[in-house]
């Protein structure tokens, strides 16, 4: 048995590579926010699939159950996948493939008309799974580019060039392309195709300058790469006593990322169906969510590499936790202020000062996660590991999704979305039995065998 190199001596990756690197982060941020979050997920639960006479519930429910068939089936493939993509140190060439099949299936969706129900609930399950592949991925190349102290800043810069990415392809949506409404369908159903165009432009520093970290192994005779992928596996998890605080954090992940889906899919939901707001609020408060959500993402990079990724990874939790309250009571809220001040302040535009709250928790809490599972990962299994951490993020997406797609059809959306209020409680509880100090030392202390190359 050789050791691996202790993580501390690994060099800081050249700025070009990393930038690169988070340049994937700006280009699929494109996805994300016009697919997931802001456009399409209104215009399908209103316009496609939707019915006002049921307040869109059945609408709603179809969008959380085509996000979590997605999810799943990143959970069944995501952690053997990893485990070949380690086996044959071929990060870039998997990643190509996700992001290829993202952009041509958010393209079709250009086709997807009102009542074509099932076409867009099979091209955003193939869009989704891959972008969602492509997404742990990206960020395995993350231990690779620099030391454990360097990580923290290095995450946030990424999220931080993301939500710009996200800023500047949305604002282009809804300045030129216009609302996700029935009216002005035939000019908003373009949102597919721009949204890959961007992915697919946006991305290329990422496969010219990211450089292939690892060494490829040399498949046994006889042996199968699904096989082997499953033999990675199956050790890697006899050996889950040695990574206890990584296990202990993808739990609390489990908690945090169910929430936050629940938060990405549904808040302009939220805002088109309990807040009733505006065409201008509304791009208000995307403006909002993007800019605060990438300062926060850079500002708590640096206080990751400072005070600690847990540390502040749970301070980011707390933050959320109060962010839910103030969506759910937003209503309280506005009354009582209007009482307080002798103000008359619109509902509307209260819920923007709690979108800050919102937007400054959403790049930190994701960079922070991103960078303990780095902490916690050993060099040679980081794909595999990121593999791991991509099933828990889309358990959680099912479990929260589905969860708060069932609670709204019995409770609605205002009432149910106090769910997500209990779940960051839960991740925070959990993190209390992490320790961030012995996560590091087990990776590093992990032994491998040596290396055939081909």
């Amino acid at each position: 048995m050789i050791p691996s190199r202790s993580r501390n001596d690994i060099p800081r990756a050249p700025k070009k590579e990393i930038f690169g690197w988070a340049m994937f982060d700006f280009a699929n941020q494109a996805y994300t926010l016009l697919i997931i979050t802001v456009i399409f997920p209104v215009l399908f639960t209103t316009v496609i699939a939707g019915d006002p006479q049921d307040d869109y519930r059945l609408g709603n429910l179809l969008w959380s159950i085509s996000l979590s068939i997605s999810y799943f089936l990143v959970v069944l493939t995501g952690p053997v996948l990893g485990a070949i993509i380690d086996f044959k140190a071929s990060k870039k060439k998997f990643l190509f493939y996700s992001y290829v099949i993202t952009v041509i299936s958010s393209t079709a969706l250009y086709f997807v008309e009102p009542g074509f129900i099932l076409l867009g609930v099979v091209l955003l399950v193939i869009s989704n799974y891959a972008y969602s592949i492509g997404e742990a991925i990206i960020a395995a190349f993350l231990p690779n580019l620099g030391p454990p102290r360097d990580l923290g800043k290095i995450s946030g810069f990424g999220w931080s060039i993301g939500y710009i990415g996200g800023l500047v392809s949305a604002g282009f949506v809804i300045v030129f392309l216009g609302e996700p409404t029935a009216e002005n369908f035939e000019r908003i159903r373009w949102v597919g195709p721009f949204a890959a165009l961007f992915f697919f432009l946006a991305a290329i520093p990422t496969f010219l300058w990211l450089r292939e970290p690892g060494i490829s192994q040399k498949l046994p005779k006889g042996e199968s790469y699904l096989r082997m992928g499953f033999d990675r596996l199956g050790k890697t998890i006899s050996e889950i006593g040695q990574f206890k605080d990584l296990s202990i954090f993808l739990i609390s992940v489990f908690f945090e990322m169910a929430a936050i889906y629940i938060v990405i899919a549904f808040t302009f939901i939220y805002g088109d169906q309990v807040v009733n707001w505006d065409e201008d609020v509304r791009i208000l408060m995307f403006l909002i969510v993007q800019i605060t959500a990438a300062a926060g993402a850079l500002l708590f990079g640096f206080v990751q590499d400072k005070f600690g990724a847990l540390r502040t990874n749970i301070f980011i939790l707390f933050l959320w936790f109060i962010g839910v309250l103030g969506i759910f009571g937003v209503d309280y809220i506005t009354v009582w202020l209007n009482t307080w001040l002798g103000t008359d302040f619109e509902m509307q535009y209260v819920f923007l000062f709690i979108g800050l709250i919102a937007g400054m928790s959403l790049g930190s809490s994701q960079s922070a996660s991103r960078t303990l599972v780095g902490l916690f990962t050993p060099e040679e299994k980081s794909a595999e590991f990121y593999g791991f951490w991509g099933v828990f993020y889309k358990l959680a997406g099912i479990f929260g999704i589905i969860g708060l797609g069932i609670l709204q059809t019995q409770f609605g959306l205002k009432n149910s979305i106090l769910f997500c209020a209990v779940l960051f409680l839960l991740a925070i509880f959990t993190c209390f039995f992490v320790n961030q100090k012995r996560g590091e030392e087990s990776a590093d202390a992990y032994n491998k065998e040596p290396l055939k190359t081909e």
